[in-house]
This record gives C-alpha cells, sequence and structure tokens, in this order.
C-alpha cells in the first residue's frame, strides 16, 4: 500500500472555492488576487487564508452552501482516485480549502477517498464569522503527510504527493514521489513530475506500477 495525498483546489479541482464564495458578496476578484500572491509564494499561506475568510464576513450560510454546490472535479480525477483506491492505496485530500466543497464535489461523482483533511467556515446565526479554523490555517502540509502516514505505517519514501501551489511545496518535498499538477513557477523545481491532467497522471503512476495500465 502506499499513501497517495492530493491537494484539492487547482488540482483535484479546477475550482477555487474561494472565489465562488466570493461571487456570493461580490469580493471574487479582490479573493481571486490574494490566493494569487499565496500561491506563488509571495503571501504566507495562513495570512492569505484568513485575508481571504474575512471578505466573506456576513455571507448567509445558504449562500455558502449554493457556492459549495458549483465545486466540480476535474475530468478524470474521480477515475484515478477510483484506480488508486482499487489498487489498494490510501487516497487522502490535504487542503488549505474547506469540507464541504470537497465532500460535494466527491459525492457528485459517486466516489469516496479515505481521508480529508481541511478548513471549515464558522457560522453564528445562520451567517459566515468572516473566520477560518481547521488543521491546514497554521499547519502545513508535510506535517499532516507524515502524520497520516505514521498512523498508517507507511514510510514517507512510499508516500506521493500531488499539488500546485505554494502550500503544497512542504508535502512536496517530503514524499516520495512529488507531482506537480500545473504547478506555479515556485513549486516546479520541487516536482519530480510535472503533468497538465489526470489523464496524465494515470499514465505517470502506470510507469511507477502505482496503478496498473488500462487496457
Amino acid at each position: 500500500m502506499r499513501l497517495v495525498a492530493f491537494d484539492f483546489d487547482g488540482t483535484l479541482s479546477d475550482s477555487e472555492m474561494m472565489v465562488l464564495l466570493g461571487e456570493q458578496l461580490d469580493v471574487a476578484d479582490r479573493i481571486a488576487d490574494i490566493t494569487e500572491r499565496a500561491m506563488n509564494d509571495e503571501l504566507s499561506y495562513a495570512e492569505s487564508l484568513r485575508e481571504r475568510a474575512s471578505l466573506l464576513d456576513g455571507l448567509e450560510q445558504e449562500a455558502a452552501e449554493a457556492a459549495f454546490d458549483e465545486v466540480r472535479l476535474r475530468p478524470g480525477a474521480a477515475a484515478l482516485i477510483a484506480r488508486l483506491r482499487d489498487a489498494g492505496h490510501h487516497v487522502a485530500i490535504l487542503t488549505g480549502g474547506f469540507e464541504r466543497g470537497v465532500e460535494r464535489a466527491l459525492a457528485h461523482e459517486g466516489v469516496e477517498v479515505d481521508t480529508i483533511v481541511a478548513n471549515r467556515l464558522p457560522v453564528d446565526g445562520g451567517r459566515l464569522t468572516g473566520a477560518v479554523d481547521g488543521p491546514l490555517v497554521t499547519g502545513t502540509k508535510d506535517e499532516a503527510l507524515e502524520s497520516l502516514a505514521s498512523d498508517l505505517d507507511v514510510p514517507l519514501d512510499r508516500t506521493i504527493a500531488v499539488g500546485d501551489g505554494a502550500n503544497d511545496l512542504p508535502m512536496l518535498e517530503v514524499a516520495g514521489l512529488s507531482v506537480g499538477y500545473l504547478p506555479k513557477d515556485a513549486v516546479r523545481p520541487a516536482c519530480d513530475v510535472v503533468v497538465a491532467s489526470m489523464p496524465r497522471l494515470g499514465k505517470v503512476l502506470e510507469g511507477y506500477n502505482i496503478v496498473r495500465r488500462e487496457k
């Protein structure tokens, strides 16, 4: 068994949850700008996450749920997750995004993963508070990957990390195999392999004998 850890926004999904949420309050452009700066390692991820969440202060919970309903997996992502799990691997999603959006996207495709490590947007009185909490606000993805690998008794050299942005760098740097999915320039040097589609990622994993070759 291997542990395969995916980032979500920008990797498994081409949706940006924060942007979808921001569209509900007409602050999507401001959120997208902050996100881009963080993904290019121009701004600390924790700082960027708190700044973006603050722009959502007062958003009705019903509107937030409608935004989460729009989150989708990339073409081919659900099939690849299923192939990995069928091969006996533990599939995890480690994301600074939000549980609700991840869960909705997986449910839409009828696919499951083994572990989700994600953040939450607190609600009070039926509205978002503008705060954010969860294990990946100040916690890092290398810590999450190492903790999960330890729990599963999987050596780090048998872990695979797939990500695109600066907050993925910690897990990409410690994983046994690091895959950049359309990675930002600041991330590319840490990647063993770079791919631009889920089918291509499947071929790479076939090449490493992690999944069986499709007939």
